[in-house]
């Protein structure tokens, strides 16, 4: 079973940018659907951006479009999120997972925590 590990989170101001990376361990999801998903403090998980297993087609939330890219890396089984001109409402825990029918299939990782300075 892939295990899918979260990480390059941090501080950052509003404007400013990161680079999130979403590495699978265990097994590989070059064939998969990758998402990246948020939850803020008292709101519900949602779905920030998804890449098809190819890396040929992608989409995104509207609270993202033009500021967050999703690439992937299949060599390295890795996908990424380029978040730029980061906004506070940006903060939340940061979470992958595989994608199947459109709906998150595999377990939930730790995440990694994106906070947004103003």
């Amino acid at each position: 079973q892939v295990q899918l590990v979260e990480s390059g989170g941090g501080l950052v101001q509003a404007g400013g940018s990161l680079r999130l990376s979403c590495a699978a361990s265990g097994s590989t999801f070059n064939m998969d659907n990758v998402g990246w998903f948020r939850q803020a403090p008292g709101k519900e998980r949602e779905l920030v951006a998804t890449i098809g297993w190819l890396g040929s087609w992608s989409t995104y939330a509207d609270s993202v479009k033009g500021r967050f890219t999703i690439s992937r890396e299949n060599a390295k089984n890795t996908v990424f999120l380029q978040m730029d001109s980061l906004k506070p409402e940006d903060t939340a825990v940061y979470y992958c997972n595989i994608m199947q029918s459109g709906v998150p299939f595999g377990s939930w990782g730790q995440g990694t925590q994106v906070t947004v300075s103003s």
